[in-house]
């Protein structure tokens, strides 16, 4: 079991920010919650992504959807969380 590096109270900030919300076009995210996490995690642990673990899912996944996210949804999303000393 993945312990959750992000608290439910950031979450509720950002979670209406990140594309892929309900009424957004395009696919409608099921787990934007486990994509932040495992960029915490890979920031935690300071290794690759290939060395996430297998609850993340396929470490190209969360790589190419971090890549698509610098368009932006990045930049958001240090906003939102500024001032957050958790984060």
């Amino acid at each position: 079991m993945i312990r959750t590096l992000l608290s439910d109270n950031v979450w509720n900030k950002i979670k209406d920010i990140l594309p892929g919300k309900e009424g957004d076009r395009g696919r409608t995210a099921t787990d934007n919650r486990w994509l932040l996490e495992a960029v915490l995690q890979i920031g935690r642990t300071d290794s690759p992504r290939r060395d996430l673990p297998v609850e993340f899912g396929r470490c190209h996944t969360v790589y190419m959807r971090f890549a698509l996210w610098r368009n932006g949804v990045w930049q958001l999303v240090a906003h939102a969380v500024a001032g957050e000393g958790e984060m």
